[in-house]
């Protein structure tokens, strides 16, 4: 008996298959808002998911997908549906097989795992094999023919995914979503992905989703050349346009047609459609493919993958990190205005440089709220006040696009340090109509750093020249156990931080635990330092801030304070940290409450007294 694999390799050897169009597409021009998730109504609203594939197999598609690209654990909680996998694939299955008929084949839909926006870490190898394994297993017990693992930017993650979907037993069709240059979001030329996917075992290998047919069509070439496996092509409609409140593809079916009869001529057997494509689309496609055969080809052999490396550490440090090891490294954050005045900043700037503090660290939108950005601030500070700055940038305010031009952008300026972190999300702060955007979080944004330094944007694209950062990464010791900060913490020293600036601490015990733990990875730790001014202050922060917590005993001190009062007894308790940690720490980044530069003065008066 025929095993399911020696039968998907039989039927593409009989000429080309026609797969389907976008699920996506469909479902939001008939009235399913964007950004819903379209898996769910497998369950919820049957019929329009089993119209949509009708429409497909009336048009010509010879291979319809499941809705169940994002039918996994992790995304279907966002709609409480994590308990219910099985049953969102088993009817995706069925409702896909139901308009197959005996005709077409049926390709079990599988797409990457996203974390949740604003998440630090995903879940572990082992977690991930359970999650895809769980989908695929329910896929496959569904019926489906194929499995097609789709839209992966991660090379890493689809490998991994391969290696899962070989144990169903069914053929495994393993596509990536390229970008610039046929690169992957790790900078992997599409030749060496397709190689190393082949040596994985995919029974098929290719591409979908990017920018349009022609750059899908470069990336088959490059593929057709490296490996005899069967190729895939399912291209976008083109690039979207925004028109009276709704995204339409403006890429005609001709167009298109014509694309995938070049995709075929380029190596592809089975060619269909992603984004902004419809029946119109794929009923062109399957006229212009009719009788088609790809041609006979000999993959050459090509150098072994390069790995692409992050930018290691420089052997000596220079900057503001310059005397790490030899007296403690000194920071202080001030806050840009929320108005368009920058004299007080300017002048406190002045001021620290003139103390002999080491940087100036910018907040950006700190709590989610509204202020001055501090690009333009710190080129100002660094003009003016004659020191360097840190701007802080957060995954929160921008997308990926706008990160790497504003970062970009940065690096014109001459500001060469940045502090990545996720951010606040918006409903922390408030401001009426905004919304958090998280693309990356802070480990991503330090990968995003690390590719301009060299030379690359995240998603691969070649600048020319590298770029020069030093990355930073945020630490909070403020928790219950550590061990899942030291964790994280690990992974923003791997992604390319350099230095480490923590929530401010009051507790020396945490202090010293936080240093004596993280001192394996051999970076500049700047424990954070903010001077209590009040009983108020303090309980705002310890209640209402979010990573600050205060010790009871530090709450005690402060209670009845306020005025002189209270900040006398505030920096008292800053100058017992600073003569606890001075020679263990790497340094100190302070915090003066609301803007009072003075208090980081004397702060720098304590460091320099117990150095």
């Amino acid at each position: 008996m025929k095993d399911a694999v020696q039968t998907f390799l039989e039927r593409l050897a009989a000429g080309v298959i026609v797969g389907d169009g976008a699920m996506g597409t469909l479902l939001y021009s008939r009235g399913v808002p964007s950004g819903s998730c379209f898996e769910a109504l497998n369950l919820r609203q049957p019929e329009l998911v089993a119209g949509v594939h009708r429409d497909y197999r009336a048009a010509g598609a010879q291979l319809l997908e499941t809705n169940t690209y994002g039918a996994n654990a992790l995304r279907l909680a966002a709609v409480g549906l994590e308990n219910q996998v099985r049953q969102v694939n088993l009817a995706g299955a069925a409702l896909a097989r139901r308009s197959a008929g005996r005709e077409a084949l049926v390709a079990g839909a599988v797409g990457p795992l996203l974390l949740p926006r604003g998440q630090e870490s995903g879940p572990t190898p082992e977690e991930q094999r359970s999650l895809f394994r769980e989908q695929m297993n329910a896929l496959g017990e569904g019926g489906v023919d194929v499995l097609l693992l789709e839209t992966f930017a991660s090379l890493d993650e689809l490998l991994l995914a391969v290696t899962v979907a070989k144990e169903t037993g069914l053929p495994v069709i393993a596509q990536m979503a390229f970008f610039e240059q046929g690169r992957t979001r790790d900078g992997i030329a599409a030749g060496d992905a397709a190689r190393r996917l082949a040596a994985a075992g995919a029974t098929m290998v290719g591409a979908n989703c990017g920018s349009g047919p022609r750059e899908l069509l470069a990336v088959l070439q490059a593929m057709a050349v490296v490996t005899e496996l069967p190729l895939s092509g399912f291209a976008n409609s083109g690039f979207p346009e925004y028109v009276d409140g709704r995204y339409l593809y403006l890429a005609t079916p001709e167009y298109f047609a014509a694309r995938g009869r070049e995709m075929v001529a380029a190596g592809a057997a089975l060619v269909g459609g992603c984004c902004g494509t419809t029946p119109a689309h794929i009923a062109a496609l399957a006229a212009e493919l009719r009788h088609l055969q790809p041609p006979p080809r000999i993959a050459v052999s090509g150098p072994p993958l390069a790995t692409v490396e992050l930018v290691p550490p420089p052997a000596t440090r220079s900057g503001f990190l310059a005397p790490w090891g030899t007296r403690p490294v000194v920071t202080v954050e001030l806050d840009p205005p929320r108005g368009l005045d920058c004299t007080k900043v300017l002048a406190g700037a002045r001021r620290l440089a003139a103390a002999g503090v080491d940087a100036i660290s910018l907040a950006e939108n700190p709590l989610a709220r509204i202020r001055m950005g501090n690009i333009a601030l710190a080129r100002l500070i660094q003009e003016q006040a004659g020191i360097e700055t840190i701007i802080h940038v957060t995954g929160r305010d921008r997308n990926l696009i706008g990160l790497h031009s504003e970062l970009m952008g940065a690096h014109l300026l001459g500001i060469r340090n940045v502090l990545a972190v996720t951010g606040d999300p918006v409903s922390v702060g408030g401001e009426a109509g905004a919304t958090s955007v998280f693309d990356v979080n802070s480990i991503g944004l330090l990968e995003m750093l690390s590719a301009l330094n060299a030379g690359r944007t995240l998603l691969g694209t070649d600048m020319g020249l590298a770029a020069g950062f030093v990355a930073g990464a945020a630490f909070n010791p403020n928790v219950a156990d550590m061990s899942g900060q030291v964790r994280r913490l690990e992974k923003k020293v791997a992604a390319g931080a350099r230095f480490v600036q923590t929530q401010p601490v009051y507790d020396i015990a945490v202090a010293q635990e936080m240093l004596e733990r993280l001192a394996f990875l051999e970076v500049p730790v700047l424990v954070g330092i903010l001077p209590l001014v009040s009983e108020r202050n303090a309980e705002f922060l310890h209640n209402e801030v979010p990573g600050i917590r205060l010790p009871e005993s530090v709450r005690q001190r402060m209670r009845g304070t306020s005025g002189e009062h209270g900040v006398a007894e505030g920096m008292a308790i800053a100058w017992e940290l600073v003569e606890g940690l001075v020679g263990r720490a790497g340094g100190f980044y302070l915090m003066p409450p609301f803007g009072k530069v003075e208090l980081a003065v004397k702060v720098m008066d304590f460091i320099r007294a117990a150095s």
